[in-house]
């Protein structure tokens, strides 16, 4: 096959995280964004000696796997990669993916490591409590639309006004927002240009509370916008009222300007239309600050297994909240904690639990929540682990790791591993970025004796990885 040619195969597999392996009469091909079992068109768009690589083009047959349920932007926002199939058949292929990247990850080990295979998610629709949507249009000078952006796309946004990952709530928000902005022939932001207002729309939602915090992102380029935001807030307050449709309450209305070049979700100023800028939520009997801005894990019910996961982990290697290691509480460091929901966690089986995060905000909101729950044994630090390590005077028992999607910093992991702790548990939400972690920790002796994954994601190609590392004397 030659670069630009075209080809027609059968997808034999998807590896992680959506590259499919398709057969050809010339080669194999890796393509993303299929379906075992379809029949697909393709282009070829690198040919090397060693791998060939193609776009899709047309998928001439449906996989026998299609027998889900699917919304009408499917196949066109790239939020979702498996919702055609049946749950069951999702769940297969994210095992096989972390069961395989893992098996050649710790090939040659001591012993075999204990697979636990891939855990549900208590709830597989509408069970996102974060979204970030963007202002945009779906083709070139069309209309005002709020969503997701296309897939492969950088500028055409799709919008998501009937997704089933997100509630009723969401969706009449989106319906709610959109309707107004267009009736009163409001400019989004150009990414080309840099001129326009509206940018993002930031929606949270509690699953204990039943609570919704939602942002307005806007530039500043509309020199007297307050009675276009009053008239955005009392659009949104209508929907609370008898008859308006919604079934939560908000927490709070949040205005966010954000005059950056970039297409982040970030703050330069922030006002509160109403009610505060922090929700509550609940887990495992534990209850959590979360504010605009934090990192949470964006599915409530699907967290709880993670966390739950991790707790029996630290069990395995005698742990508990009525026997500590060798008969005395741990010192334990929670790295890269979010707000905290780890850290407390571990509370009651430590002597004293040490969380550590970048994110300033977030660490604000882990030290009420831990208030809030009578924790007295939490410690929360704000800054770069690789930094932070060098200033914290403890050593640790004990390490659980949470890195963000990149996995941990290369020069960080040294000095986590030169505290020679017996064990540690890593949760990761990039497989590639764990493996990769995997052999440092190997060249160091630990090895893999219990691993685990959670369907924290369903529909999409993400999914947690949760493995407990020991070293080996």
């Amino acid at each position: 096959m030659k670069k630009g040619s075209i080809c027609e195969g059968i997808v034999e597999s998807v590896k992680y995280p959506n590259k499919g392996i398709v057969r050809t009469e010339d080669g194999i091909l890796v393509v993303k964004n299929v379906l075992p079992g379809q029949k697909v068109r393709c282009s070829v768009t690198k040919a090397g000696k060693d791998r060939m690589e193609g776009r899709l083009l047309e998928i001439l047959e449906r996989s026998p796997l299609e027998t889900g349920k699917i919304c009408k932007q499917f196949g066109i926002c790239g939020g979702c990669t498996y919702l055609s199939l049946d749950y069951d058949s999702q769940k297969a292929i994210k095992e096989g993916q972390v069961k395989s990247g893992l098996d050649r990850a710790l090939e040659g080990q001591s012993e075999p490591f204990v697979w636990e295979g891939v855990l549900e998610s208590p709830k597989r629709y509408e069970y996102r409590n974060k979204m970030e949507f963007t202002f945009g249009n779906a083709y070139k000078d069309g209309p005002l639309t709020i969503g997701m952006h296309k897939r492969g796309s950088f500028y055409d946004v799709v919008p998501v006004e009937d997704c089933l990952l997100i509630d009723a709530d969401y969706r009449l928000i989106l319906k709610t927002v959109r309707e107004y902005f267009s009736e009163k022939g409001t400019t989004f932001f150009h990414r080309m240009s840099h001129e326009g207002y509206l940018r993002h729309l930031l929606v949270r939602k509690s699953h204990a509370e039943d609570t919704i915090l939602v942002a307005l992102v806007t530039t500043t380029q509309i020199a007297d916008d307050k009675a276009l935001v009053q008239g955005f807030l009392e659009a949104l307050l209508d929907l609370a009222k008898e008859g308006g449709g919604l079934t939560g309450k908000f927490a709070g209305i949040l205005h966010v300007y954000n005059d950056s070049p970039a297409d982040v979700v970030k703050c330069d100023r922030m006002d509160v239309l109403y009610g505060q800028d922090v929700f509550g939520e609940k887990l495992l009997g534990l209850d959590f600050q979360v504010s605009t801005f934090s990192f949470f894990q964006t599915n409530s019910a699907g967290a709880e297994v993670i966390y739950r996961t991790v707790q029996r982990y630290v069990e395995k290697v005698g742990v508990s909240a009525s026997n500590g290691s060798d008969g005395k509480k741990p010192v334990v460091f929670d790295l890269y904690s979010g707000t905290g929901t780890i850290t407390q966690l571990m509370s009651p089986v430590a002597e004293k639990v040490i969380g550590v995060e970048i994110v300033e905000e977030a660490v604000e909101a882990a030290k009420r929540s831990a208030k809030a729950n009578g924790l007295t044994n939490c410690e929360f630090l704000a800054g770069d682990v690789l930094k932070v390590l060098d200033e914290v005077s403890e050593k640790p028992d004990l390490i659980i790791l949470d890195p963000p999607r990149e996995g941990i910093h290369p020069k960080a992991l040294p000095k986590i591993l030169d505290y020679g702790v017996d064990n540690l548990v890593y949760v990761s939400c990039k497989l590639t970025s764990l493996i990769n972690d995997l052999k440092t920790f190997r060249a160091r002796g630990y090895e893999v004796t219990y691993a685990s994954a959670v369907d924290q994601f369903p529909w999409t190609a993400g999914v947690e990885t949760i493995v407990l590392l020991e070293r080996r004397k």
